[in-house]
């Protein structure tokens, strides 16, 4: 989903350029919603306000800029999650193992290897599992989002150069 909504076009203002100078906005407009992107919809915003203060442009593609990233920023919260609570559930199973060896020791009312290794097993698989997967999750989180950080500052370029084209006259 991030890798579509960052598809990248250099030349999407220039184009749109070239139709809004030559007064063909709903070709503009058609354009952004065929790109179907983050971007295109944040500068079709700006396209279907042309006429109107360039501030309320701005604000119009302020607030679809923002809805367009909080889509992209929606399940991201369950990488996090997933990242802080699998440690707690290796935790848990590293707890249950040191209970099951307690366990042990006391039925066999001795201290032997063979009689402890079990919950050592359980113990380390566990602690172990509980990591990996929490440290998959945290880089996974933190590399989606450093994505999106990417694109929304794209994005701002884009809107930056938008307005700019809308202020040169039209040749």
């Amino acid at each position: 989903f991030i890798s579509k909504a960052s598809k990248r076009n250099d030349h999407f203002v220039g184009s749109l350029k070239e139709m809004i100078h030559s007064g063909n906005i709903s070709n503009a407009v058609a354009m952004c919603r065929n790109m179907n992107t983050p971007e295109s919809a944040m500068i079709e915003q700006g396209i279907t306000r042309i006429g109107q203060p360039v501030q309320e442009i701005r604000t119009a593609m302020d607030k679809s800029g923002a809805n367009e990233i909080t889509k992209l920023e929606k399940n991201l919260n369950v990488l996090n999650i997933i990242g802080r609570i699998a440690p707690m559930f290796g935790f848990i199973g590293t707890i249950l193992g040191v209970i099951v060896i307690f366990y042990d020791i006391s039925l066999a009312k001795t201290v032997e290897i063979d009689i402890i290794s079990k919950g050592l097993y359980q113990k380390m698989v566990n602690s172990a599992g509980g990591l990996v997967v929490g440290v998959f999750a945290f880089i996974c989180y933190h590399w989606l989002n450093a994505r999106i950080d990417k694109l929304a500052h794209r994005m701002e370029d884009t809107q930056i150069k938008f307005l700019d084209m809308l202020n040169e006259p039209a040749k």
